[in-house]
C-alpha cells in the first residue's frame, strides 16, 4: 500500500492549483475518456503480444486513470479513490458467495445464474426509474462488444434460439437481404440490412461461445500480415501494389496463406 499511497500524493501533486502541472489541472471527466479509453486498449494489445513487461507498464498507465478520476471526484466532493476500492471490494465478495460464504453451487451453469441473477437485482436497485432489461450496457462500448452485452442480456431473459442451426438459417436470411437491398441501389436500405447481418453474426459467435471482438481482432491481424506478405513481393519486383493485376494479387494471397502457416 505504500506505492499505492505514493500515486496517490502524487495525484494530488499533480493537481495542485499553485504548484501543479498547467495539463493535469485543466483536465476534466470528459476530457479524460479519450486517455482512458486508449489505456484500456493499450493492456489489451500488451496481453495479445503476450508481452508482460509492456503489460505491467500499461496496467499502471490504465490505474493512473482511475487514480486520477478518482481525484477529480474528491475535489468535487463526490467520492474519493478508498471508496472506489471498498465499492469493488463489496461487490466481489457479495458476487462470489461461494467463496466469501457459505453457499454451493451444483455446477457452473447454477453459479453463472446465480451471478446474471444478483447483477440484475444490481441494476435494478440502481435504476429504479427508467429500468428496463438492456439498461446499463454502456453506450460508447465497441459495437460488436455492445452488441454482444445486449444479446447476453435478452437471452437471459428467454428472447434467444435454443440451438443454433436457427442461427444459421438467420444468417443466410440476412445475407439474402443485403444483396436486395444492393440490388435496389437504395444505400441507406443497405446499411441497415449490413448492421443486421452484422448482428445476428454476433448472434452466431455468441451461439459458439466465441467472443465477436477478439474473433474479428484476430482475423483484422491475419489479413494484415497476409497482406503484409503481398506488399514485400510487390515491391521486391520494383512495382506497388495499385499496379498489379487482381489475379496476380490473389495469386499471392494465396501465397501468404501457405507462407505464413509455417511461421
Amino acid at each position: 500500500m505504500k506505492n499505492m499511497q505514493q500515486l496517490l500524493q502524487i495525484m494530488q501533486q499533480l493537481r495542485n492549483p499553485e504548484t501543479g502541472c498547467s495539463w493535469d489541472k485543466k483536465q476534466d471527466f470528459s476530457s479524460l475518456i479519450p486517455y482512458t479509453l486508449e489505456e484500456a486498449y493499450e493492456v489489451v494489445d500488451a496481453i495479445e503480444r503476450d508481452d508482460m513487461q509492456d503489460l505491467k507498464s500499461e496496467l499502471g498507465d490504465l490505474l493512473f486513470q482511475v487514480v486520477f478520476h478518482a481525484q477529480l471526484a474528491e475535489e468535487q466532493g463526490l467520492f474519493d479513490f478508498e471508496q472506489v476500492a471498498a465499492g469493488i471490494a463489496d461487490k466481489l465478495t457479495r458476487r462470489h458467495p461461494h467463496v466469501f460464504a457459505d453457499i454451493v453451487y451444483a455446477s457452473e451453469a447454477e453459479q453463472q445464474l446465480a451471478w446474471e441473477t444478483l447483477k440484475e437485482s444490481e441494476r435494478a436497485a440502481k435504476e429504479v426509474e427508467n429500468h428496463t432489461i438492456l439498461s446499463g450496457v454502456a453506450k460508447n462500448l465497441p459495437a460488436l462488444v455492445q452488441c454482444r452485452k445486449i444479446q447476453d442480456r435478452a437471452a437471459n431473459h428467454g428472447f434467444d434460439w435454443t440451438d443454433i442451426e436457427p442461427v444459421y438459417d438467420k444468417v443466410l436470411e440476412e445475407l439474402d437481404e443485403v444483396k436486395e437491398a444492393w440490388e435496389s441501389g437504395d444505400q441507406e436500405h443497405i446499411e441497415e440490412e449490413i448492421g443486421d447481418l452484422l448482428l445476428v453474426a454476433v448472434n452466431l459467435a455468441r451461439h459458439m461461445q466465441v467472443e465477436p471482438e477478439q474473433a474479428l481482432k484476430k482475423s483484422t491481424r491475419k489479413f494484415s500480415r497476409r497482406f503484409e506478405y503481398i506488399e514485400n513481393k510487390v515491391v521486391q519486383s520494383g512495382r506497388e501494389v495499385k499496379q498489379c493485376e487482381l489475379e496476380e494479387l490473389d495469386n499471392l494471397w494465396n501465397e501468404a496463406k501457405i507462407a505464413l502457416k509455417k511461421v
